[in-house]
């Protein structure tokens, strides 16, 4: 007799599925965030940066090998603020550029310590701020109201995701 999952009679089959809430709850915010716009996009990163960032750096940067990402971070920072916009909208969109793979490149951590270090420059004015009057889509505020319900390793998962998809990776086939 072969022996298969589906064979063997599981003791749990009628309790609460907590793992497979948790990937719903990951996939479906995700697919949702994919789905704004590029501008929408950029503008609920730079939200959930500045509103639940202080919960984002520890796991971001105390995982990442941030050193990796300062050449880059340093090439941006001296861009006018228009190129430094066009870059993020590149990396959102994968489109193929010199620094869309100099991005792509990084890990999934360094990533994320990135678009955090992106955010504290906007903060202090080396980076293209966030313009004071852009007005979220509904679609991109719901997306920012589902991030904040999510615990923070949810939060993480998430972020990791959205970020590790940006870019270019050049050595990818």
């Amino acid at each position: 007799m072969t022996f298969t999952s589906d064979s063997v009679s599981n003791p749990f089959s009628g309790t609460f599925n907590y793992s497979a809430q948790l990937i719903d709850a990951i996939a479906s915010t995700t697919a949702v965030f994919k789905a704004l716009t590029v501008d929408d996009q950029l503008a609920v990163l730079w939200y959930a940066y500045t509103e639940m960032g202080r919960s984002i750096t520890p796991a971001a940067t105390g995982a990442a090998r941030l050193q990796l990402a300062q050449g880059l971070l340093n090439e941006i920072k001296f861009l006018s603020y228009l190129d430094q916009l066009e870059f993020m909208r590149d990396l959102v969109a994968q489109k193929d550029t010199k620094l869309t793979r100099s991005y792509g490149v990084l890990t999934a951590n360094t990533k994320l310590a990135f678009w955090y270090e992106l955010s504290e420059l906007m903060v202090k004015g080396f980076v293209a701020p966030m313009p004071a009057d852009y007005k979220l889509s509904r679609d991109g505020a719901q997306v920012l109201e589902t991030l904040k319900q999510l615990d923070f390793g949810q939060q993480i998962t998430v972020f990791r995701k959205i970020v590790s998809d940006m870019g270019v990776d050049p050595l990818a086939d």
